[in-house]
């Protein structure tokens, strides 16, 4: 498939979703003018995009669906700067230093349909940008902590916010060889899209028993 895209890309090269330019699935410049996310959401996760934006929405499902992980760099930067910013607040008032990131995991067979996570993509996208600036932070990715032993639901397939609680419950776990490794550790989420932060919250729960100690949350868009 990413072959098949690559020919594909060569032969009728990518224009921006939003602009039409030549060479980008979504320009940098479209996706900072792109509506940011307003809908309320828990106080420790930060959403960058409205989802309902179509470009944002198309975007994704690129990413997501068709393999185009080139946008996942694109959403690094944009969510690295956000990390940054919200960081730079955090630190001094909860000493956040040193955070883990970790992406959002998928069950084995929903990895072995799909081929990748885009999450994980993003937040290697992310360890990448962090070490190309020489910053501060000093991201370390932990990719195989946190994993989904058992298949769930779609998310997207359930609107009642208290049965998307109810789905995701027990659907994580801890990687008892890395277990260690978050112990009193800040700790970063990655995923693409949150709605009702089910699954974010899940997540969380299942990190904080096994020791971490501040969570925090990026997701593209909301």
């Amino acid at each position: 498939m990413l072959y098949i895209n690559t020919l594909l890309d060569i032969i009728f090269p990518p224009s921006c979703l939003a602009c039409g330019i030549k060479g980008y699935d979504l320009c940098l410049k479209c996706i900072l003018e792109a509506p940011a996310a307003e809908r309320e959401t828990a106080e420790w996760i930060f959403p960058l995009y409205d989802y309902r934006h179509p470009s944002i929405k198309k975007a994704l499902w690129l990413l997501k669906y068709k393999g185009r992980k080139r946008l996942a760099n694109t959403f690094a930067e944009i969510i690295y700067e956000k990390i940054v910013e919200e960081l730079s607040e955090l630190s001094m008032m909860e000493n956040f230093t040193q955070p883990l990131l970790i992406p959002i995991p998928l069950s084995k067979h929903r990895y072995r349909e799909r081929g990748f996570n885009q999450a994980e993509i993003i937040c290697a996208e992310l360890e990448k940008i962090d070490a190309r600036t020489n910053s501060p932070i000093n991201f370390r990715l932990e990719k195989k902590t946190l994993i989904k032993p058992h298949e769930t639901v779609h998310q997207a397939h359930i609107k009642d916010r208290r049965q998307r609680l109810k789905n995701m419950a027990g659907s994580f776990a801890i990687n008892d060889l890395n277990k260690n490794r978050i112990k009193n550790k800040n700790i970063i989420l990655i995923d693409d899209i949150t709605t009702t932060g089910a699954t974010l919250t899940e997540a969380r729960k299942i990190l904080k028993k096994a020791g971490a100690r501040e969570i925090i949350a990026f997701t593209v868009a909301h």
